[in-house]
């Protein structure tokens, strides 16, 4: 999504140039392919010709996903270089951001201003974000429960070379006649399942906060609507709250497994899930942080090793099993009274420290862990 915004945005710049060229660094290279990266350049692109570049051995000073654009004149010069970052979750860093929204950027904060308030997390968000944040989220909330069908009804082999065939559809038949204390887990593989699949298979979803990390919201929250027949009003003030919850990573520390690995992105968007899944069993404003701060805490140091580049393996069956973590720690917060040793603002502290300390095989390069594992395996003679 980074990629195609910012070529869709350096078209405009220099829309009567005759061809582009974009080169692609570090994480960006190496993963490209397997994340669609050239395609959604090109159509950006549309029907003018494109030079794309790929330098996975070469990685940018300021961020693992560097681009940079050029505009080419026919007599071969080029028009004012654009270097732009990919950050994760279809944010680019030559966006403007000016504007403040939150005055509080830490958990710790924002429970104290909740405190002295009385308010719920989501009112906090209204607060900031104005009245028209509820028009954006059922927008969100629409897209994820037609990405969720799309992938429930889907079946056949997913693109990209793995033979990887679509599970969402088997899980789902499955859960309607599962035991009760399997069914739970089924449905929110389904849904999970569901939505990574749509990724890997280049359909709409939703950046939760990022797209190979976009069935672990879904999946949750479209079960405890179907468990407790929540309302849609509900449903968004667990959106707003989730969303809270995300902005602050990706404020302090990142959100972007080519920079700290997977538990910046299947690792926040459990803590997401967990925390709107903790509002909606009707928890405090404290134990939503703590439900957060667990659903983190336990993918601390979760590597990016998607195997060929693919967002398939490992990162389908993570959405589904931290779907399920997310569940577990809403439950478990919601038993306690809310109160615990370590905070969420020092686990994403500790978040982005082990991001930093992983060597880059480790970080969305494909060139270590199990990425390393399929190819091996595939080498071996079989018996």
């Amino acid at each position: 999504m980074g990629p195609r915004l910012a070529a869709e945005q350096f078209r405009g710049r220099f829309p009567h140039a005759s061809g582009y060229r974009v080169t692609l660094y570090g994480s960006l290279a190496a993963t490209g392919r397997g994340h669609l990266t050239d395609k959604a350049i090109e159509q950006a692109f549309a029907s003018l010709p494109v030079e794309i570049v790929w330098k996975p051995e070469e990685t940018l000073p300021f961020h693992p996903n560097g681009m940079r654009f050029e505009a080419l004149l026919p007599d071969g010069q080029t028009l004012d270089p654009w270097l732009v970052y990919s950050l994760g979750g279809g944010v680019i860093s030559g966006e403007s951001d000016s504007r403040q929204i939150y005055e509080l950027q830490s958990f710790a904060g924002i429970l104290e201003r909740c405190e002295q308030t009385g308010q719920n997390l989501w009112e906090f968000v209204q607060e900031c974000e104005g009245e028209t944040i509820w028009s954006y989220l059922r927008e969100i909330w629409g897209v994820m429960q037609a990405t969720v069908r799309c992938g429930l009804e889907a079946e056949g082999i997913l693109p990209g070379g793995l033979g990887l065939s679509r599970k969402a559809w088997i899980f789902h038949r499955k859960a309607s006649s599962a035991a009760a204390e399997l069914r739970s887990f089924e449905l929110l593989s389904a849904y999970a399942l569901a939505a990574a699949e749509e990724n890997a298979a280049g359909g709409r979803v939703v950046t939760a906060p990022t797209c190979g990390s976009c069935g672990i919201l879904p999946a949750l929250l479209l079960y405890l609507q179907g468990a407790f027949a929540l309302s849609e009003t509900a449903i968004l003030h667990a959106l707003a709250t989730a969303g809270l919850i995300g902005n602050l990573v990706k404020h302090n520390a990142s959100i972007s497994g080519a920079e700290v690995g997977c538990q910046g992105e299947v690792g926040v968007a459990c803590a997401m899930a967990a925390g709107a899944g903790a509002h909606l069993l009707g928890g405090t404003v404290r134990q939503v942080e703590y439900a957060a701060e667990m659903g983190l805490e336990h993918n601390l140091g979760l590597t990016c090793d998607p195997v060929e580049g693919l967002v398939q393996i490992p990162c389908i069956e993570r959405n589904a099993f931290a779907a399920a973590q997310a569940l577990h720690s809403a439950e478990y917060a919601n038993a306690t009274d809310g109160s615990h040793r370590i905070s969420f603002d020092e686990v994403v502290m500790v978040m982005w420290e082990t991001g930093n300390a992983l060597p880059s095989l480790y970080r969305e390069t494909a060139s270590g862990g199990l990425a390393t594992a399929f190819t091996r395996s595939k080498a071996r003679p079989r018996i």
